[in-house]
């Protein structure tokens, strides 16, 4: 769980910029791209978050991103 709650944590501390998935594994220091797709994946639909393809306020590309309104 406690992946998940650094997840929640930094895209929360961000709103509500959106961040995508890479940006985020980079600066949580994961080991796997794929950790931080399926906590946002676990996230996105509940508590206001939401993932979409946008602009993420990191890096600059255009991809799916997660954000909390």
């Amino acid at each position: 769980m406690a992946v998940l709650d650094d997840v929640e944590r930094f895209v929360v501390r961000l709103s509500p910029e959106p961040v995508c998935d890479d940006c985020i594994a980079e600066k949580l220091d994961l080991s796997v791209r794929q950790h931080a797709n399926h906590k946002t994946r676990e996230l996105a639909g509940s508590n206001g978050f939401e993932r979409r393809k946008d602009v993420c306020s990191l890096c600059g590309g255009t991809k799916l991103v997660i954000s909390r309104r």
